[in-house]
């Protein structure tokens, strides 16, 4: 892995990843086994929650909640995790939210941006208005002129990003664009016991989310040839310079002949 560049005076040490989701719980759902195994190959990974994720039927307050998103990005190695104060069940997609994100995109200059990417229909109708505030945020991310909007912090352009899935009643592969399975294998377990940390949000009456999570992470992984896996999406073409390499080919695995 490349070293990062050094940061300004003024910034942080930057980070290659962050994933965004519009509660604490929804990116350790979606895409909890990639952090984790970003962070365990040497990557600088970071959360941000659009918002607290309060009032829930279950939770005693904001500060017990935050206390479990930080345990959990403990668990899955995560090195930063930010929450912005935006409203949770009223979270909208507006030049404020989308401003607030980017200054966020502005400040740790990740790389690699994963968001929320589809509807989720008799669910929280937030993580639509996520996907959208993602999406703007990081287009926002690298306007130049515009400084006064941005706290003046420098311009930042985001190489890359794909989406997560929430989803779990569809038997459709999502419409977003180019899927792929990232190899979770050796990282399913701490993904789960970063689900649990929110111990206030998956009561005894909703364990069974916990066996449907693993369940679908086996059946994407086991599509792919691994042990367990996440669906992640691009929104373009995914392109592929070393095809060998791709395919996950082995030396021992080539012909001889």
């Amino acid at each position: 892995m490349p070293p990062s560049p050094a940061a300004p005076a003024s910034l942080p040490p930057r980070l290659d990843v962050i994933a965004v989701g519009a509660h604490p719980d929804d990116v350790e759902i979606g895409c909890g086994g990639t952090l984790a195994k970003l962070a365990e190959q040497g990557y600088r990974v970071g959360i941000v929650d659009l918002t607290d994720g309060e009032p829930t039927p279950a939770s005693p307050g904001p500060e017990v909640r935050l206390a479990e998103a930080a345990q959990a990005a403990q668990i899955l190695g995560v090195s930063e995790r930010i929450t912005l104060d935006l409203p949770n069940r009223r979270l909208m997609d507006g030049f404020d939210e989308r401003v607030a994100l980017a200054k966020v995109f502005r400040r740790w200059r990740p790389q690699l941006v994963l968001g929320l990417g589809e509807k989720t229909p008799l669910a929280s109708p937030d993580h639509w208005q996520a996907m959208q505030i993602t999406d703007a945020a990081v287009f926002y991310s690298r306007l130049t002129k515009w400084d006064e909007h941005f706290d003046h912090l420098p311009p930042h352009r985001i190489e890359a990003q794909l989406y997560y899935s929430l989803s779990f009643y569809s038997l459709d592969p999502p419409t977003i664009g180019g899927d792929f399975v990232v190899d979770i294998s050796s990282t399913l377990a701490a993904k789960l016991a970063a689900v649990r940390a929110y111990a206030t949000q998956f009561p005894p009456e909703k364990q069974e989310l916990f066996a449907r999570v693993e369940a679908m992470n086996r059946w994407f992984g086991s599509a792919a040839g691994f042990r367990a896996g996440e669906r992640l999406a691009s929104p373009r073409a995914i392109g592929v310079t070393d095809l060998m390499g791709s395919l996950h080919l082995s030396a021992g695995s080539r012909s001889d002949n």
